[in-house]
């Protein structure tokens, strides 16, 4: 099973600093790593700025247009307003089909704020107990949502890169 975690930082700075950590248990095979992205937002700024992990290419890692889309509900919505309402409404319909509910994007929504960074991953076969360990020293909420296989599948098919 395929789970899309979110770990949200109290810093800017702080989802580049797990990265590092993830990427390491992933070279240890503590953990497969599907594809990341990050969101930081610096104090001062009117809105974050995302990057998508450049390195996670080929047979698995989805596309920028998964991110992009994603990112586009979760930090773009009230900007856009009611005139692009009902393509956004259509939008969240289609990640609902993938597993990506509605609460999960309001959730990052309300706690990715100025002044705060998260971590986007897509990971599966995680050893807990080790990754668990690995992670103690940082300082982050977690929010995740797992996806069942049908719904990997259909988002693998909507949006993983040829």
């Amino acid at each position: 099973m395929t789970t899309l975690t979110v770990l949200k930082f109290e810093t800017a700075d702080g989802a580049e600093k797990a990265l590092h950590v993830i990427e390491d248990l992933s070279k240890k095979q503590l953990i497969k790593l599907q594809d990341a992205a990050i969101v930081s937002w610096p104090e001062g700024k009117k809105k974050p700025k995302t990057k998508q992990l450049s390195s996670m290419t080929g047979v698995g890692a989805l596309s920028g247009a998964f991110w992009g889309m994603l990112f586009g509900l979760i930090f773009l919505i009230p900007i856009f307003g009611l005139v692009v309402g009902a393509a956004m409404g259509a939008l969240t319909g289609s990640m609902a089909d993938v597993g990506i509910s509605d609460d999960f994007i309001k959730s990052v929504r309300s706690k990715v704020t100025e002044g705060t960074s998260a971590l986007f991953l897509m990971t599966s076969d995680a050893v807990k107990d080790k990754v668990a360990e690995a992670a103690k020293g940082l300082n982050f909420e977690l929010i995740a949502s797992n996806l069942s296989r049908e719904e990997e599948d259909k988002l693998r098919e909507a949006f993983v890169e040829e």
